[in-house]
């Protein structure tokens, strides 16, 4: 599926297993002034000195190079960006407005709530589909005038779906909002699902699910997600299969479309220098006019694994493909911030054991996703698989045995520090941000307390997470079955 905003899990497993720890000590170390000068950008771009003026308390003390900076009232930064957005309804349509002032682009996503639990096993992928489809050609704008249009105000209007959502969204210059707005709304509320349209996006979708097993990593994601999800809402993949994408129809397309527009399935986020005061008139006159419907919003239900587990699949390759998933808190509990350091601090541990030390691997790490329904675990490219996976095992042991020292906890933060703020600077991504944690976070308002709660974390919280959720790991293994010890696997530091 095409997307612009947000990224499939299996995305972020990929971007977080190419992460190098250096690197990222590197960026957290160098960057601070950097960051420092972001923190107030995301609030109100070109205005810095103002805030700065306005807020001397909030200002980073003189520090020494590499220090975090604690001094920075981060419950003060949170306040002063929730001041920047607007929310309200427009019959029964949830929408949050975020003014950024100066900017000179404009993000909008609009959010289909449920993800894998809207579908079923027969028609897994057809939420993705309908939004991919729809993106081709709408009512007022034909396939060759929307691509004529868009590509002469440099309009982006993408898709993606997700385990615990969809969206449709754009990116485009604040000066040609109101075409781009007129664009995104036909194609959200009137998609042409042309059977030429659906039939190439079709063949091109079937082509690339059949080629899952090609690529070693990627049919790794697939294991995994049979032997994790297995009886859980998440077994439906939000891209399906070959089988169950290549059976719809436009008309198919053409019901789910009808079935999901109500406006108690939908939320709208908006970010750019906009007034949100016009934007509900807009929306009034447009997305307002769709039913309510009566969905209710449910959370899925959390994994549990009991037991450390190896499943095994033969194949000819040079080196052996491992992952393991453990269970890990939802973004709502207030253990992923401890969870959050912890993972922080295993993949670095993992680094330097497995590919500095040892030179076992090149790519081995440790990750923590974001999903409802939460998972982290630990994956490597190994010849000796045993031995990689016996010395990651033995450093999440070390995480849940021996107390972390508080600079682990500081050198941590200034990481997340960097990237946050690196990774909050379009609008786009701003958007999404508030959409992730206002579908499944508890609320837009979470997304502005996550450094505040990252620094008020301790060397006891990220042993005790440690201990209560890195553990019962669901291993896969692609590659030898003959050099596989799964006794190694299932040992007493996975259990």
């Amino acid at each position: 599926m095409k997307t612009i905003e947000v990224r499939s899990q299996k995305s972020e497993v990929s971007d977080k297993r190419r992460e190098h720890p250096v690197f990222d000590r590197l960026r957290g170390i160098s960057s601070l002034v950097l960051v420092a000068v972001l923190a107030f950008a995301t609030l109100a771009p070109g205005r810095v000195a103002f805030v700065l003026a306005q807020n001397p308390q909030a200002a980073p003390a003189t520090q020494q190079p590499g220090a975090v900076p604690a001094q920075v009232d981060y419950s003060r930064l949170a306040a002063a960006a929730a001041a920047h957005v607007t929310e309200f309804d427009v019959n029964g349509l949830k929408v949050l407005v975020k003014r950024r002032e100066g900017s000179l682009t404009a993000s909008a996503g609009l959010y289909i709530r449920g993800g894998s639990t809207n579908i079923t096993a027969d028609n897994a992928g057809i939420e993705g589909f309908m939004l991919s489809a729809a993106t081709e050609a709408s009512a007022n704008f034909p396939r060759e005038r929307m691509r004529k249009e868009t590509s002469r105000m440099g309009t982006v209007i993408g898709d993606n779906a997700t385990y615990d959502y969809s969206v449709l969204s754009f990116t485009c210059t604040r000066a040609n909002f109101d075409r781009s707005w007129e664009i995104f709304t036909d194609v959200a509320l009137h998609p042409s699902f042309t059977k030429e349209d659906v039939g190439l996006l079709q063949a091109r979708l079937v082509a690339a699910l059949r080629g899952d097993t090609d690529d070693p990593d990627t049919y790794l994601q697939r294991l995994q997600e049979r032997v994790a999800y297995a009886g859980h809402p998440y077994l439906n993949r939000p891209d399906g299969t070959a089988d169950t994408i290549g059976k719809l129809t436009a008309e198919d397309l053409r019901a789910y479309h009808q079935k999901i527009m109500q406006t108690s399935r939908l939320l709208l986020v908006i970010v750019g220098d906009l007034d949100a005061a016009q934007l509900k008139t807009r929306l009034a006159a447009t997305f307002g006019k769709l039913p309510r419907g009566d969905y209710k919003i449910a959370a899925p239900p959390q994994l549990s694994f009991t037991s450390s587990t190896i499943d095994v699949t033969q194949r000819d390759l040079k080196t052996n493909y491992v992952q393991g998933l453990y269970t890990a808190p939802p973004i709502t509990s207030p253990d992923i911030y401890p969870m959050r350091i912890a993972g922080s601090i295993l993949r670095d541990r993992v680094f330097e054991e497995v590919r500095v030390k040892r030179n076992l691997s090149y790519a081995p790490s440790a990750f923590l996703s974001s999903t409802a329904a939460n998972t982290g675990g630990i994956y490597v490219t190994a010849v000796d698989a045993n031995q990689a996976v016996r010395v990651m095992l033995n450093e999440i042991a070390r995480l849940q045995n021996e107390a972390i020292d508080q600079d682990d906890i500081k050198s941590s933060v200034a990481q997340f520090l960097t990237t946050y703020y690196l990774g909050q600077e379009t609008n786009a991504a701003q958007a999404a941000e508030l959409a992730q944690y206002e579908l499944v976070g508890g609320g837009w308002r979470n997304a502005l307390q996550f450094l505040d709660k990252l620094h008020a974390v301790t060397p006891a919280d990220v042993q005790r997470v440690s201990q209560k959720y890195m553990r019962n790991i669901r291993f896969v293994v692609l590659g030898n079955s003959a050099q596989i010890d799964k006794s190694v696997f299932t040992g007493p530091a996975g259990n």
